[in-house]
C-alpha cells in the first residue's frame, strides 16, 4: 500500500474551510509544527486549529502531530479524490498518488457495457479510500456499485466499514480473498489491489510517519516488494468476470515483473504512468 519513498499525503489547506472562513491561526502552534520538523506548519496549523472543538483538543492535536504522528491520523481524515475518508491511528494513509489507480478503475468501468451493476473488491484496502471512492464516483454517473473490501488488519477493517457506509458496501477480515464470499467467484468486474510493495530492505528509508505509525503489514512487499502482489495476481482469475480487470499499484521498476506475473496468470496486462502524481499501476484483464 505504499511506496519506497512515500509519506502521507498532504490535505489540501482549503478542503476543510475556504480561505475567507479559515480561522485564525496562533503564531505558538506554527512555531511548534515548524520546530519539530512540519514543512508546511502553516498549512497544518490550519487544519489543526479547524479541527480541534477545544483550546485543550488543539493542545493535545498539536502535542501529537509534534511528536511523529501522521496528520491525517491527528485530524481522523484524508482528503482523498475530492472526499474526506476517516483515517484511524495506526491505520494506512491513502497517498494522493493512488488516485491515479482509482481513476483508471473508473475509466474501465464506465466502458464496460450490459451490466446492471458493477461489482467491485478492494483487497488490503486499509481505510476503505480506494473502493468507497470509485464507489462514489461510479454512483456519481447513476452506475449500481456492488462493493466489497477486505483486510488482515482488524484496525483497518473498523475504519473501512465506516468508509464504505455510504455505498453499501460489506468489510471483511481476513487474508486477502480468503474471507470473500464464494458466491463473488467469476463475478468481480473491477478488483483493487493495493498491496504493500516497499521491499524489505527499503523499510528502514521510509520517513518515520509511515515506519513509525503505519503498521508493518500495510508495508512490507518482501525481498523485491511483490510477494503479496503475486499472490493477488495468482487468484485474480478465479475471481474476476469475464472481461474483468485486476489493477494494481507498484514502483515504476517492478512494473515489468508485475506485468509478467499477470501475463503468466491468463491476464492481459498493460502499465499506465502518471508523471503528475509519480504513480505507476499494472493493469491485468481476463478475456471475455
Amino acid at each position: 500500500m505504499s511506496f519506497p519513498s512515500s509519506s502521507p499525503s498532504r490535505p489540501s489547506p482549503a478542503s476543510p474551510d475556504s480561505p475567507d472562513s479559515s480561522p485564525s491561526v496562533p503564531a505558538d502552534v506554527v512555531a511548534r509544527l515548524r520546530a519539530s520538523g512540519c514543512v508546511f506548519a502553516e498549512d497544518e496549523a490550519r487544519l489543526l486549529v479547524a479541527e480541534a472543538r477545544t483550546p485543550d483538543e488543539l493542545a493535545a492535536m498539536v502535542d501529537r502531530r509534534a511528536a511523529g504522528l501522521p496528520l491525517e491520523q491527528v485530524l481522523g481524515w484524508a482528503e482523498f479524490c475530492g472526499l474526506r475518508m476517516a483515517v484511524d491511528p495506526g491505520v494506512f494513509v491513502p497517498r494522493r498518488r493512488t488516485e491515479f489507480l482509482v481513476r483508471q478503475a473508473a475509466a474501465l468501468a464506465r466502458r464496460a457495457a450490459g451490466r446492471s451493476r458493477t461489482v467491485v473488491v478492494d483487497l488490503c484496502c486499509g481505510s476503505g479510500a480506494l473502493g468507497a471512492a470509485l464507489a462514489a464516483a461510479l454512483g456519481g454517473d447513476g452506475r449500481p456499485v456492488e462493493l466489497y473490501a477486505a483486510d488482515v488488519d482488524p484496525a483497518a477493517v473498523r475504519c473501512a466499514r465506516r468508509n464504505v457506509a455510504a455505498a453499501g458496501g460489506r468489510v471483511y477480515e481476513g487474508d486477502l480473498y480468503e474471507p470473500l464470499p464464494a458466491a463473488l467467484r467469476g463475478r468481480v468486474d473491477v478488483l483493487l489491489a493495493n498491496t504493500p510493495y516497499v521491499p524489505t530492505g527499503e523499510i528502514g528509508l521510509l520517513p518515520p510517519e509511515a515506519r513509525e505509525h503505519e503498521p508493518l503489514v500495510a508495508l512490507d512487499g518482501g525481498p523485491d516488494g511483490l510477494d503479496v502482489q503475486r499472490r493477488v495476481i495468482e487468484e485474480a482469475p478465479r475471481w474476476l468476470a469475464p472481461g474483468g480487470h485486476l489493477l494494481v499499484e507498484t514502483g515504476e521498476r517492478q512494473a515489468p515483473r508485475a506485468a509478467g506475473a499477470m501475463a503468466r496468470g491468463g491476464l492481459v496486462p498493460r502499465v499506465v504512468t502518471s508523471e503528475e502524481l509519480y504513480a505507476t499501476v499494472v493493469v491485468g484483464t481476463l478475456g471475455a
